[in-house]
Order: structure tokens, then sequence, then C-alpha cells
């Protein structure tokens, strides 16, 4: 299956692209190249064959978050160049 010129101008206009005559020669060739593989692919015979997400057998590790209290909290606050009460002063950002 081969792109045509309007086809490969309507994919850069909805990715937002601009492209030269050049690019747009170019990129005919290239993405065709793609589209075959993928009409290949397509032709695999996968039945039988179980979907699966990935292949390392790895899993997220995760542990419970709890909200404590810190035991510096008191240290910064005194360390931090200008605070007022148990707040930290900084400077206007907008």
């Amino acid at each position: 299956m081969i792109l045509t010129k309007e086809e490969v101008i309507k994919i850069a206009q909805l990715c937002k692209i601009e492209l030269t005559e050049a690019e747009i020669e170019k990129f005919q060739k290239e993405l065709s190249v793609v589209l075959e593989y993928a009409s290949e692919l397509q032709q695999v015979n996968t039945d039988g064959v179980q979907e699966i997400s990935q292949v390392t057998g790895l899993e997220n590790v995760l542990r419970d978050d709890h909200a404590r209290q810190s035991e510096y909290r008191d240290a910064i606050i005194a360390n931090f160049p200008d605070h007022k009460d148990s707040f930290l002063k900084i400077k206007n950002i907008l």
C-alpha cells in the first residue's frame, strides 16, 4: 500500500507539522513501508495465543503510604531564613 501525497499531507496536518516537498516524498515511501509491515503482521495466525501485557514477570512493589510527623520539622523551621510560627516564608512567585 503506497500512501498518496495527499494522505501524507493530511497526516502532517493532524500532527501539526509542516513538511517540504522533499519530506513529503520521503515520508510517502517510509510510511508506506511501515504500513506494509503492519499488513504482514495482520496476516499472522494468532489463534490460541494468549494475550500478555509484559513478558518479564516483574511487578511493581508498593508500600502503604502513611502520613506522619517528621522528627526534623522543628530543626528545619529553625534553620529556615524567614519563618513565622510554624510556617516558612518564601518569595512571592506570582
